[in-house]
């Protein structure tokens, strides 16, 4: 059964929430969580696998450029996470039921799922596990294409996208592969469109297809001609006009 999507394209999607550029309010932390829940926006976010196997919300691989500490994200605990401040303020990485309680079901949420090979292993299915207690819209989504092909099975029922980026005959045909393992979106690089897969997952497959990542009112011009929504920074899409 087709599941219902309307919601996933219904309001603009803030990049790691809506952050300020990590001027003061810093990117995947719960204050831009809040800022965007408060706008009424969609959020997007990224979600990584802690050393005790709990779901912190953080983009990077290592830790230097949020927290000005080295290492990597797998060799810390989710108290030591915690204990991290992001941008030199007050803002702790949070864990993903932490991001899940702030938004409360108020606008929807898209998770990007961070692969690590070799750190990865049960990621998906701690994801899972958090959504199964939560009741507002949610979506998945990977660049990774390991971790897609265990979206079916480790996370049943939650609607899946393909994030991804590319202009070569090579990059379609790997992402054309990926419709094959239960995709119910496509989040692509809007400096990389209109293609061909594009086109054909919007009017061949009827499937929506949301741009990243949107800074300027051009930008947003674009998704509205190739895409069905956008995920943005930078600004508030109210204020350009379209």
């Amino acid at each position: 059964m087709k599941k219902d999507l309307a919601w996933l394209t219904e309001r603009p999607i803030a990049h790691r929430g809506l952050h300020d550029m990590n001027k003061e309010v810093w990117e995947n932390t719960l204050s831009a969580f809040k800022r965007a829940r408060k706008g009424g926006y969609g959020i997007e976010c990224d979600v990584h696998l802690t050393a005790d196997n709990q779901v912190v919300v953080f983009h990077d691989n290592t830790l230097s450029r949020l927290t000005g500490t080295d290492g990597f994200i797998w060799q810390r605990t989710a108290e030591e996470m915690r204990a991290l401040r992001i941008g030199g303020t007050k803002d702790h990485a949070p864990m993903l039921a932490e991001m899940l309680d702030t938004v409360d079901g108020k606008v929807p949420i898209v998770i990007e799922i961070k692969g690590i090979p070799g750190h990865d292993e049960g990621l998906v299915e701690a994801v899972a596990a958090i959504l199964k207690s939560y009741s507002g819209p949610v979506a998945i989504m990977s660049f990774d294409h390991w971790i897609i092909r265990q979206f079916p099975t480790a996370a049943p029922g939650i609607p899946a996208g393909l994030t991804a980026l590319g202009t070569t005959t090579k990059d379609f045909e790997a992402h054309f592969s990926m419709l094959g393992h239960g995709l119910d979106f496509v989040s692509y690089c809007l400096a990389h469109m209109p293609n061909p897969f594009v086109t054909y997952v919007r009017e061949r497959l009827k499937m929506p297809v949301i741009t990243w990542t949107v800074r300027d009112d051009e930008a947003v011009r674009a998704t509205n001609k190739y895409g069905d929504q956008m995920t943005f920074e930078g600004f508030r899409p109210e204020d350009v006009a379209a």
